[in-house]
């Protein structure tokens, strides 16, 4: 099931015990090949021949439906482009740092994608959502 990682979601519980959460410098988006767990079970992020994760900026958090809250990217994330075909992605992943870094949150595409030599793969602006409930 998408959500956050094992390691944010402690984050999150240990501000109940006084500990604060610290905010990334930025957040980057990258692509699964094999989507992540939240147990911390990782996932198969794409790599190589043009691929890297991408700076993204979210808005305000907003209403969605029930009691679900989410943020959306305000600006458009561009991949690629490739310099050989790309495995398929079938999730994208938050990270706190451009490489390495921790995972934040993830969720899975809602149609996979499979990037081909000089193509390129974007999120449109507001087609990156976040939630939470």
């Amino acid at each position: 099931m998408p959500g956050k990682s094992q390691a944010h979601t402690d984050a999150v519980l240990n501000v109940l015990r006084g500990t604060n959460i610290i905010a990334p410098a930025g957040v980057y988006v990258g692509l699964f090949s094999a989507a992540p767990a939240n147990d911390g079970a990782s996932g198969t992020e794409l790599a190589g021949n043009g691929y890297a994760r991408q700076q993204v900026t979210f808005g305000a958090p907003a209403a969605d439906a029930g009691n679900v809250r989410k943020v959306s990217n305000t600006n458009l994330i561009t991949f690629g482009p490739a310099t050989a075909d790309w495995l398929q992605a079938v999730a994208f992943g938050i990270w706190d740092a451009a490489a390495n870094g921790t995972l934040l949150y993830w969720d899975n595409l809602t149609t996979a994608k499979t990037v081909q030599n000089g193509d390129s793969a974007q999120f449109a602006i507001g087609a990156l959502v976040v939630k939470e409930d």
